[in-house]
């Protein structure tokens, strides 16, 4: 008979292209998960990894497995859910995946929260992009993710999937504190057409936002300096190098050479929490969404 926490391992290969990442992952070591895929190579009787590269490749037999693996694990959610249900309080495990800027500005007080309120509750985190959030809930590699969207970029969700509503966060003007439009409290779209910019590389939906909102003001945007992190970039606008569109949420105090204008209009990303449609009575799904907004709120 094939073991699940074989099976889980696979699945978690699969899910994280690595294993490496699968161990990250489900909190062993890459010796452990070989190992798992190893004995699980040998009640199968056949080669389930092949290596590519520096990685790993899935075979076919390991397709067919990663797809059982998929079905016992939507088994073994539903009887937890149960299980959970039924206890009436938040318990088990719980994964939390999040893009960095929600990681950082959000998810420390929610999880410390939930933590001193369900000791039971074993809260993990897991830092992703935005767009690989909703595909990690599907396959039940996390249990619960903040994601976030764009009036350019709807969030795709799913028919497998329940969301929320978390909240808006604004973005804002970051300029330098000598730049001649540092004293105005707010700058339309067509004042900073002509700036050079301090963004994020090209394939963030932020990028192609701010693209797409420059040329629509008539001008080709000078995207000077391409950088991902928010912190990266407001160290670039206190230098005085460019300007930056950077969100409120995770941003942290702001060095004394920088200076915040409104956008106007302004834009915003909505977050959002996602989870699996068959874990929506999980109470930890619950809790944790409520505890979500109610940080938001005070945010907010």
């Amino acid at each position: 008979m094939l073991d699940l926490g074989r099976l889980r391992a696979l699945h978690a290969v699969h899910t994280h292209g690595s294993i490496g990442a699968a161990a990250a992952a489900l909190g062993y070591t890459p010796s452990a998960v070989s190992q798992q895929i190893a004995k699980l190579e040998r009640e199968a009787g056949s080669v389930l990894l092949e290596r590519q590269g520096r990685g790993v490749a899935l075979t076919d037999a390991a397709r067919l497995l990663v797809a059982a693996a998929q079905e016992l694990m939507r088994v073994v959610e539903s009887a937890e859910v149960a299980l959970e249900e039924q206890r009436g309080r938040p318990s088990g495990r719980l994964t939390v995946a999040a893009f960095p800027t929600a990681a950082c500005g959000l998810l420390p007080p929610v999880l410390a929260e939930l933590a001193a309120a369900h000791p039971v509750l074993d809260l993990r985190l897991v830092e992703v992009d935005a767009h690989l959030s909703v595909d990690l809930v599907l396959r039940g590699a996390v249990d619960l993710a903040v994601a976030h969207d764009w009036d350019i970029a709807p969030l795709p969700v799913p028919d497998g999937l329940g969301r929320a509503v978390i909240g808006d966060d604004r973005c804002d003007v970051l300029v330098p504190a000598e730049h001649p439009l540092a004293a105005r409290g707010s700058v339309l779209r067509t004042d900073i057409a002509r700036e050079r910019w301090i963004c994020q590389p090209p394939g963030s939906v932020c990028h192609d936002w701010l693209v797409r909102t420059l040329r629509e003001s008539g001008t080709e945007p000078d995207m000077a300096y391409q950088v991902g992190e928010y912190g990266t970039q407001v160290a670039l606008v206190a230098a005085g190098l460019g300007i930056a569109l950077v969100p409120r949420l995770g941003r942290g105090p702001l060095p004394e050479g920088v200076r915040v204008l409104r956008l106007e209009p302004a834009p915003v990303r909505r977050l959002y929490a996602l989870w699996r449609k068959g874990a929506a009575r999980r109470p930890s799904i619950t809790a944790a969404v409520d505890t979500l907004r109610a940080h938001w709120r005070e945010a907010a």
